[in-house]
Parts: C-alpha cells; sequence; structure tokens
C-alpha cells in the first residue's frame, strides 16, 4: 500500500525546496562531517570530503557546529541542529565521542574526519552487508513539485523518519579571525536546514511538495534520507538520495 502527502508552505518553521531533474540514486553510504571554521583540524577533512564526492555511490554532507565559535571565530554556515544531532548520535551509540572533525556513517559508525582509511572501514562497519542502503528513495520533479518516493519494506524496529535537507554544493569562506585566520576554506554539500516530510513505518509513500515554497539563494542540491529512530535518537540511515538542481 502507498500513502501520498502533499506538503505546501512550510513544515514546522523550516522552509523546503526540490530538485529540478528527476534522480534515483542507490548510494552505499551517507558521509555526515560534522566541522567547524573555529577549528585548526577541519581543513584537511573539509578537503577530504570533497574528494569523496567523486565517488557516485557515497552521499557526503558537511554539518557545520557552532561549539567553537567562542574560539574568536563565529562559524557563518553553522546551525543549532546540527550541535544537537552530533550530540544525539552520542548519545544513541552510549560514548561521549563529540569533537571536530568528526565522521558518522549511516547513522551508526564513527571515524576522524581527515582519516581516509577510518572512513572506508566505518563504511564496512555500518552493518550494511550490500553494495547500496537497504531501502531506495526515488525522487521526481515534475509540473513545478518534488515527489519522494518509499517502497514498501519490512517496519523496522521503532519505525524511521523522512528528512529533506536543502544543500549548497559548494561554499567558500574566507576566514579572518580564529585557529584559521587567513585561510580561505572550500566546504561540500553544506546542510543548510533539517525538513522533515514525516514517519515511516514501512508501508509505501509519496510526499509531493511544490518548488515554490521551498527554493531559495544559495541552494543547489537536496538530500533526502530516510532515518530509523527519531530525531532525538537517530538509528541507522535506510535510505538516501542526493539530487543537483543544476
Amino acid at each position: 500500500m502507498t500513502t501520498s502527502r502533499v506538503l505546501f508552505g512550510l513544515i514546522g518553521s523550516t522552509l523546503i525546496f526540490v530538485a529540478h531533474s528527476s534522480a534515483k540514486a542507490e548510494p552505499r553510504a551517507v558521509i555526515e562531517l560534522f566541522t567547524s571554521q573555529g577549528c585548526s583540524s577541519c581543513p584537511a577533512a573539509d578537503k577530504l570530503l570533497s574528494e569523496l564526492q567523486a565517488d557516485s555511490s557515497l552521499i557526503p554532507l558537511s554539518l557545520p557546529i557552532d561549539y567553537w565559535d567562542y574560539l574568536g571565530w563565529k562559524d557563518t554556515l553553522a546551525i543549532p541542529n546540527h550541535t544537537t544531532r552530533q550530540r544525539a548520535y552520542s548519545q544513541a551509540r552510549g560514548d561521549r565521542e563529540i569533537y571536530t572533525p568528526q565522521v558518522v556513517v549511516n547513522g551508526i559508525a564513527q571515524a576522524i574526519g581527515s582519516d581516509r582509511n577510518r572512513i572506508e572501514s566505518a563504511i564496512g562497519q555500518s552493518g550494511h552487508n550490500t553494495s547500496s542502503l537497504p531501502v531506495p528513495l526515488h525522487v521526481t520533479v515534475a509540473d513545478e513539485r518534488v515527489t519522494v518516493t518509499l517502497p514498501e519494506r519490512e517496519r523496522p524496529e521503532g519505525g524511521g523518519e523522512v528528512w529533506l535537507c536543502p544543500l549548497s554544493g559548494s561554499v567558500s569562506v574566507g576566514i579572518t579571525r580564529g585557529e584559521n585566520r587567513g585561510r580561505t576554506i572550500t566546504y561540500t554539500n553544506v546542510v543548510r536546514r533539517w525538513v522533515k516530510l514525516g514517519a515511516w513505518t514501512g508501508k509505501g509513500e509519496n510526499f509531493t511538495v511544490p518548488i515554490d515554497a521551498i527554493k531559495s539563494d544559495g541552494i543547489d542540491a537536496v538530500a533526502v534520507i530516510l532515518q530509523s529512530g527519531s530525531l532525538e535518537k537517530p538509528g541507522a540511515i535506510l535510505g538516501a538520495s542526493l539530487t543537483s538542481l543544476n
């Protein structure tokens, strides 16, 4: 059975946006990099994330955090939701591993964001034994609307949530204070918002969003993530799609 939902305007206090083309990706890993413009160890991880983008089976995302702002430079891309998400991951894992640059792979495994070998190991350890995430997502755009389609699958324990993330594919920032003073750093697939499209219980779902309600400046891509658990206790990522607007 497939449930269809149409979303207009704002969801909560968050804007949504959509792609201008169809996309059906089969990624094997979503890589979330928690980074900061005020962290001297982060530029190497930011560079590595841009290199990982060349692998079409990976969805690399930059999630700038704000807890290093007191060091002398306020991160221009950070949003509080990223700090909250990083802490929620730590609580779900049961450790106290909150640092930058930190990568979380498929919502499960974590690694130092500048260590390619450890990231590759985390991909292998993230609990997926197939070459792609277990639930394929399909994103299409037609008639000024975007549609996210999820197939029917066995209900995940505890259910899941569908999130849409507006992205800025590449953002260069000149930093004039703090640990990275004098450097210009380029960030890849910067998540600007988290928009909950709805819950998922294993049933087929369609989420439809008008383009006019969601388009905003600086956004040129969209990621859609199906994740088990909840915002407060995120679990394994079950499916994902990344679509360019260009």
